[in-house]
């Protein structure tokens, strides 16, 4: 059975960075991203519904520049998760939300970088500009994407993280950590 990709390799009009899509995001969070409709799901989105199935594969062919984006948001997950699990005691919808919100802000590396685990599958920014907008754009998703995470990990109400979500924790989709 083959991973899912992203229903956004179809997109023609994305901008990219390196051979990276830049897609619009529905955010109130301050960034480089363009803005999505707010009644179509965004990459984002569809990340967190893509994540606990693509997590399970060790393969992942990509077909299209949005592929690219949805593997560093879906091993982003992974790290946030850790993280999570990491944590002395079982923390809050607070203090979960600052943890990931600290790591989704911390320096970390983009394609070209040498300390970039996929640089084999992704191309390097065409210059210093491109870099530091693809920098402050995968800063801004991986802000939003953190957000959404917190409410999806708390959804339940129960003040705890959903089990079903903590037990990807230890999973390692294509068997790769960004390393955060």
């Amino acid at each position: 059975m083959p991973a899912y990709h992203s229903a956004f390799n179809e997109v023609s009009d994305a901008m990219q960075a390196g051979n990276m899509s830049i897609l619009p995001i529905r955010t109130k969070i301050r960034g480089p991203a363009p803005l999505a409709d707010p009644e179509q799901a965004d990459i984002i989105d569809e990340t967190l519904d893509l994540f606990r199935a693509n997590s399970l594969f060790r393969n992942f062919e990509i077909k299209g520049p949005a592929d690219r984006l949805l593997i560093i948001l879906i091993l982003f997950i992974s790290d946030c998760l850790a993280k999570i699990g990491s944590a002395r005691t079982v923390p809050t919808q607070i203090e979960a939300s600052k943890m990931l919100n600290t790591l989704s802000v911390d320096n970390f590396a983009i394609p070209g970088d040498a300390g970039f685990p996929l640089n084999a599958h992704y191309a390097p920014p065409g210059s210093r500009a491109d870099a530091e907008y693809l920098r402050t754009y995968l800063t801004q998703v991986r802000q939003e994407l953190a957000a959404r995470l917190v409410e999806r990990l708390y959804a339940d109400g129960t003040g705890k993280p959903s089990k079903w979500w903590m037990a990807f924790q230890k999973r390692r989709f294509m068997n790769r950590s960004l390393g955060s």
